[in-house]
């Protein structure tokens, strides 16, 4: 038998270094697939409540930076997708701090599900304004020149504001090109300051500041709610959320015994809004022998979620029906339309 020699040792080396670089060495790029559905049974705790037959879930994208290995294996993959690092997390931003930015949202998104839940079951319930706060202001709109991240809005145009809503509700109902007058406190010193409207980035047909904005609430209910939702982060599992304390706060069971899996952030009025790889969400819910999924409708908007997770449905010959919906009433009233 040949001994193991030099040249049978370098091959050696360089092969194991080859295999870590291709499956250990980070590229700059992020890539997001299909990912796994968990039952709100466990999640959502409300004592003295009953379990439903069937069960409510919200559906995850697994998401993760690529190695060589992992960009080549994705590049072969349907509902893969492969985007640049910098879209993801912005450079200067860690791992760690963007899994504590999409952990917050998913604690604001458990928060407006319970007010929605709440409001609509008719149950115990109280809301205190503690102020609406700028979080952050675009660098390229006419709010950056004199509004700061801290700064409290307190009126627009001499009308009291308590919530993110009331602004949304006031800047919509003025002309691009028009100056709003803004109140607003900065370290506890009262300053009034004009902004002129402009179009938004993200919605170019309705005409803001430029800022955005987060309202703190103290928000009490009877029976409390807790949510375990672990280490699962993002906004987009609000609907769910809502359905299924709403479920457990009623008489009626809207599962109807079945599998339910569904997506869409919601306002705390209610409204169901779009969210990032509904097609992967599909896919998930396939492989979890789902019997229904709610999408965004966004009011019947081209490229809609709910579009483009029927046309994934249809591609990959899903068993479930795709429901669109605006709002968290409408799907409700479609549970309660499929009692028997």
């Amino acid at each position: 038998m040949m001994g193991f020699n030099r040249k049978h040792l370098v091959i050696l080396v360089l092969t194991i270094a080859i295999a870590a670089f291709l499956s250990f060495y980070k590229l700059d790029y992020y890539i997001y697939q299909p990912g796994d559905t968990t039952s709100l049974t466990d999640v959502v705790e409300i004592e003295g409540t009953e379990r439903s037959e069937g069960q409510f879930n919200l559906v995850t994208v697994r998401g993760g930076q690529a190695t060589p290995i992992y960009y080549g294996w994705a590049m072969l993959q349907d509902h893969y997708d492969i985007v640049d690092l910098e879209e993801v997390r912005p450079e200067g931003i860690s791992q760690e701090e963007y899994m504590e930015t999409q952990l917050h949202y998913m604690e604001n998104s458990q928060e407006a599900a319970t007010v929605v839940a709440y409001e609509a079951a008719d149950a115990d319930i109280t809301i205190d304004y503690n102020g609406t706060f700028v979080a952050g202001v675009l660098s390229d709109m006419p709010a950056s020149d004199v509004i700061e991240p801290g700064d409290e809005i307190i009126a627009i145009n001499g009308q009291a504001i308590e919530s993110t809503n009331d602004i949304i509700e006031r800047t919509s109902s003025f002309d691009m090109g028009d100056t709003i007058d803004v109140t607003l406190l900065r370290e506890e010193e009262e300053m009034n300051v004009s902004v002129e409207l402009a179009p938004l980035p993200q919605e170019p047909e309705r005409p803001g500041m430029g800022v955005s904005l987060v309202t703190d609430r103290d928000v009490s209910v009877e029976p409390e709610v807790e949510y375990d939702s672990g280490q699962i982060g993002g906004p987009s599992a609000g609907l769910m959320f809502a359905l299924e304390v709403y479920n457990r706060l009623t008489d009626e069971d809207l599962t109807n015994g079945l599998n339910i899996v569904g997506t869409g952030e919601i306002d705390y009025n209610g409204q169901v809004g779009p969210i990032g790889g509904i097609d992967k969400k599909i896919v998930a819910a396939e492989e979890d022998s789902a019997d229904l999924f709610f999408a965004a409708n966004e009011n019947g908007r081209e490229g809609s979620n709910y579009e483009v997770a029927q046309k994934t449905a249809e591609e990959i010959d899903a068993s479930f029906e795709v429901v669109p919906v605006d709002t968290f009433q409408d799907a409700v009233e479609y549970l309660e339309s499929m009692e028997n």
